[in-house]
């Protein structure tokens, strides 16, 4: 009874902490480049004092899935999806470097090439800044390119190359702002051999009917480790009735 009420109070608590995860990745089906995670549990004895029945279940790892989600044509000229595995590097307020496969780009008031939240992108030398008056194109390399929006149109010039990356996944952590990072906080080597699509972006991983499966599954074992905890008091309290009668 005592490893039953542990495993079965550790277990709705990360059960319950499992199903907020499936929601999340429910509310970003529709996310650009959004990635899915998953809580993963395991048991584990309970150190110390006390009965050695004792058992926890325990968030082992957070696991975020990797594979490509579907890339849809939008047709404009700053939305790139990444084609196949990479990353493209943004600079982050803290002075480090993250990774997001969400391409969609925008130029600010300062002519500084940014994610839609705001983030600069990392170019070859350090934050990519665009001239007014000039259209962009954007190559599978990543190379950015400009094309006078008036007067010498046949000028063609270059003036950077997006940042794109290729990490091991297992050096891969998710942070609270969605982006990733390597676990020892450094930067990634550019890879040449990461390729992007121009006027393509990459929609969310997540499988619905999935997630949903997933949602009516984590309810029903939420439920049996409750009913568990009732049964463990029930048991509880006729073990203390036949005690008290002796």
């Amino acid at each position: 009874m005592d490893k039953l009420i542990y495993t079965a109070m550790s277990g709705a608590k990360h059960i319950f902490e499992r199903q907020a995860s499936v929601a999340h990745n429910l509310a970003n089906a529709a996310s650009t480049g959004y990635r899915a995670e998953e809580h993963r549990l395991r048991a584990v004895p309970v150190q110390g004092a006390g009965l050695p029945t004792r058992a926890f279940a325990v968030d082992a790892s957070v696991y975020s899935d990797f594979a490509a989600g579907p890339l849809q044509q939008t047709g404009r000229a700053l939305d790139v999806a990444v084609h196949g595995s990479g990353w493209i590097a943004v600079a982050t307020p803290e002075g480090g470097e993250a990774y997001t496969r969400n391409g969609s780009l925008e130029v600010n008031v300062n002519g500084v090439l940014q994610t839609r939240g705001g983030i600069p992108v990392q170019g070859d030398g350090g934050p990519i800044s665009i001239p007014p008056d000039n259209d962009i194109e954007i190559g599978r390399d990543g190379i950015i390119s400009l094309k006078p929006a008036s007067g010498a149109q046949n000028t063609v010039s270059q003036i950077g190359t997006l940042k794109l990356v290729n990490p091991p996944e297992a050096d891969l952590v998710r942070g609270a702002d969605g982006l990733f990072r390597l676990r020892d906080g450094g930067a990634a080597p550019a890879d040449p051999n990461v390729a992007v699509a121009a006027g393509f972006l990459e929609g969310s991983n997540v499988n619905v009917v999935d997630q949903l499966v997933s949602m009516i599954s984590l309810a029903r074992q939420f439920d049996t480790q409750t009913r568990l905890l009732s049964t463990a008091e029930q048991n509880d309290r006729a073990a203390a009735q036949v005690l008290s009668s002796r």
